[in-house]
């Protein structure tokens, strides 16, 4: 128990107030700005010259874009625009010639009113308005391109830009750090029913660590496990304490990124290994959606996605996303029941301002999957709980918004904020891993949980001469989240793992329960500068100052821990553009992970865990086709780490770990008919300090030195009443890793296969075959607290869809 005293809590409150009256001034930065913004008229107007770079993308959405690079104001009917598409428009020109080409070939022209307005109208004679389409100036060669970070890839495995890198939208050539983006379309092919499942093909991570456990979405990021802190949506955390929280829906999701390394110099506390950003589906300008069933064994599920305008002409556009399933997993007595709905609604009233209203409702009645004690040589299905006692189920509500707003033609302000809500029911009975024989364990967790996070951003992009251009970024955020969780232990009757009767809850018996609530409070200043130096050299700059504010209140005992930490930590990287293909990059980043109050002692008080990295790498997005190849070499160490000491049964914190390794990457989408992905990874993970002197020099339990993957889907065109045919499959493979610290035993590597096929039976309809471990593999996906997990057997699925 910590008594921190009258100065304490005036200390706190005083940094309390600063950072919200800080978040509060940038809250309040369109207004403050909004007067000279409104005044401002372009200086060289419609005859000036610009430097442009708009993607091919729908005619609002250039328009839009159009006004923010000239400082124009643009007007159009959304009738006019509606479901049009402009080319793409780069380099240096007049804005008329740049205005001239997004408008070839829509039948739409333009005039200037006299306060410099530029008002699209539609062409009533000529070739352009019976829709005749001209020579655009420039159109990007590959597809990916043409999409910007909240756009959703649906045609290409590739994504040359992402937002989660540097917070801004850089094109991935570009930035000083290694991200991996699985687009929406690489989802869809493989059909993924979680994010375990989406990411096993991405170069530097490990999945689904403790296989039929479906608790959570179990990664490892670089050799450092990143469960509890590095999982984000749009761009917010979603932080895990103790048990307390949902899994996303994939099926919600049109993006997620794979940020590697240290991380916290813009997002604040997180693991050394990197995190995982998903990306909710947005409104689009142009109506269209799906219905889909899917089925398989003991498995069926339904759902829908539509979006499009609220009405011809409107502002509004919507989304409606929703799924129903009713399965079973291949464990006995156990489920996977999912409801999901999330409408979203996008308004833009005028060029450069847009706010989109994010929310969704999930209910989840899973079960757990168990390890399995050593000794016991059973089926990998088998169950030794209580079927009436078996219940992982969670219910999340979350609302939130994303806005922007361009204030001049240099300056934009950014505000992404969430709240969510979760009740968790988790209950279980499982073998003793000690006297797995004897009686059994008995478990439940009753929680709610309480997330507010807001992000506030402010980013000037300027030219300060014809050698370098400037992208600064500030930030402001802050992250609350409250966790209640009531926890009862005891035991149950001991059962016969080779023939078990099951007694129901009359046989269990609680000896112990406990009320905890756990409340931490996070405030962060970031500042970053991507320096562009004759286009050649990027510099990227950035640090941020973070106040963890933490305390676990143990309700039924009356005690109170309390707990402040404070950390600057700081990002230096530097790219240089060789060609326009391909860019070399190094970086220095950092990361820290407050520790809760009573989880490790030292005699000069606790520390965050504190991550350092090293990395270099090479890019290469080459023009004639659309593809991204990345390799990367890197040094990352942890230190500060926690650990368990039996021998006085309390936690020490003199743990450091270092991983170095490669990750080879490579992303392809060929001439509309082939997808390639190939990664591999490479790690030397070492202990470099532990309480157990002689496990200094070893590996860290579970981290396999080699990881590689394999996915290649080839559609055949369809010919007369034959549709087309997309043939595909996958391969994923796990080297050997030391089941223990100690390195005393080995788990054995294992390869999986996974195959997909996917047929076109009218342009609208399509009937798809999906199978992970085609091959019904059995393995052991770790060996921890005693038991072994075993992975996932063969699932196969069939959806039918009908989209429009």
């Amino acid at each position: 128990m910590k008594s921190g005293g009258a100065n304490t809590l005036r200390n706190r409150g005083r940094v309390a107030v600063i950072a919200s009256a800080l978040m509060m001034t940038t809250a309040l930065a369109p207004v403050m700005f909004a007067t000279d913004a409104t005044a401002q008229v372009a200086a060289n107007g419609i005859d000036g010259q610009y430097a442009f770079d708009i993607p091919a993308q729908s005619l609002t959405s250039a328009l839009a874009q159009f006004g923010v690079q000239t400082g124009l104001q643009v007007t159009v009917d959304g009738a006019l625009a509606r479901n049009v598409q402009a080319s793409a428009v780069s380099g240096t020109m007049r804005a008329d010639t740049a205005l001239e080409a997004l408008l070839r070939g829509t039948g739409l022209s333009y005039d200037i009113t006299d306060d410099e307005t530029v008002v699209i109208e539609a062409v009533n004679t000529g070739g352009a308005a019976q829709g005749e389409v001209l020579d655009p100036i420039r159109v990007e060669a590959n597809g990916a391109e043409a999409s910007g970070p909240d756009v959703a890839i649906t045609e290409s495995f590739v994504a040359s830009r992402s937002r989660t890198a540097s917070k801004t939208d850089t094109p991935i050539l570009d930035d000083s750090s290694a991200v991996s983006v699985i687009t929406q379309k690489e989802m869809e092919t493989r059909n993924v029913q979680d994010i375990q499942q989406a990411v096993s093909y991405t170069a530097g991570v490990q999945a689904a660590e403790y296989g039929s456990d479906y608790r959570y979405d179990y990664v490892r990021i670089r050799g450092f496990g990143q469960t509890s802190l590095s999982s984000y949506r749009d761009g917010l955390p979603i932080r895990i304490y103790n048990f307390t929280n949902s899994r996303p829906e994939p099926y919600g999701l049109q993006q997620i990124d794979v940020l590697k390394g240290s991380t916290s110099s813009l997002f604040g506390l997180n693991g050394p290994g990197g995190l995982v950003n998903m990306t909710t589906k947005r409104p689009e300008d142009e109506a269209g959606g799906e219905v889909f069933t899917t089925f398989g064994e003991n498995h069926l599920r339904g759902g829908g996605d539509v979006t499009g305008p609220v009405v011809e002409g409107s502002n509004w556009t919507y989304r409606l996303t929703g799924l129903w399933q009713d399965a079973e997993r291949s464990q006995d007595y156990s489920q996977d029941d999912r409801l999901y709905i999330a409408p979203a609604f996008t308004y833009k009233p005028k060029a450069g301002t847009e706010v989109t209203l994010l929310t969704s409702y999930s209910e989840r009645d899973s079960g757990l999957g168990y390890g399995y004690p050593i000794g016991i040589e059973t089926s990998r299905d088998a169950f030794f709980g209580e079927p009436d006692f078996n219940n992982f189920d969670t219910e999340e509500t979350n609302i939130g918004y994303a806005l922007s707003h361009q204030i001049t033609d240099k300056l934009e302000f950014r505000q992404n904020a969430r709240y969510t809500h979760v009740d968790l029911t988790y209950e279980t009975i499982y073998l003793n891993d000690s006297t797995p024989l004897g009686n059994r364990n008995a478990f439940a967790i009753y929680g709610e949980l309480d997330r507010f996070g807001i992000d506030n951003q402010l980013q000037y992009d300027t030219a300060i001469n014809d050698t370098f251009d400037s992208k600064t970024l500030m930030g402001i955020d802050f992250n609350r989240d409250r966790n209640r969780e009531f926890r009862r232990d005891g035991t149950a009757s001991a059962i016969d793992p080779y023939n078990p009767s099951y007694c129901g809850l009359s046989c269990i018996t609680f000896t112990s329960s406990s009320d905890t609530e756990i409340t931490q409070s996070t405030y962060g200043a970031y500042l970053q500068e991507q320096l562009t130096i004759a286009d050649d050299w990027i510099a990227t700059v950035g640090g941020r100052f973070d106040y963890v504010q933490s305390d676990t209140d143990t309700i039924s005992s009356g005690t109170t821990a309390e707990r402040d930490d404070h950390k600057f930590t700081s990002r230096l990287g530097l790219t240089y553009k060789a060609t326009n293909e391909v860019s070399i990059y190094g970086n220095y980043s950092e990361s820290f992970q407050p520790v809760y109050s009573g989880l490790a002692s030292r005699p000069d008080g606790v520390k965050p865990q504190e991550g350092t990295q090293y990395e270099i790498g090479v890019k290469y997005q080459p023009e004639t086709f659309d593809a991204l190849f990345t390799a990367a070499l890197f040094d990352l160490t942890q230190e500060n780490v926690s650990q368990w000491n039996s021998s006085t049964s309390s936690y020490k914190q003199i743990g450091e770990i270092n991983s170095r390794g490669l990750e080879l990457e490579g992303k392809m989408s060929l001439d509309e008919q082939t997808n390639l992905t190939l990664a591999y990874t490479y790690l030397d993970a070492e202990i470099k300090d532990d309480i157990t002197a002689a496990n200094i020099g070893n590996s860290p339990a579970n981290v396999p030195e080699h990881q590689a993957s394999a996915w290649l889907d080839y559609t055949i065109p369809g010919r007369g009443w034959f549709g087309d045919l997309t043939l595909g499959g996958g391969m994923r493979y796990t080297g050997e890793r030391a089941r223990n610290d100690g390195n005393t035993e080995t788990l054995g590597g294992y390869t999986l296969f996974d195959a997909a096929v996917i047929y076109a039976v009218t342009d609208d309809v399509s009937l798809s075959v999906n199978a992970t471990n085609l091959t019904d593999r059995e393995y052991v996906s770790s060996n921890t607290f005693g038991s072994r997990y075993y992975g996932d057997g063969r699932t196969v699925l069939a959806t039918l869809k009908y989209s429009w």
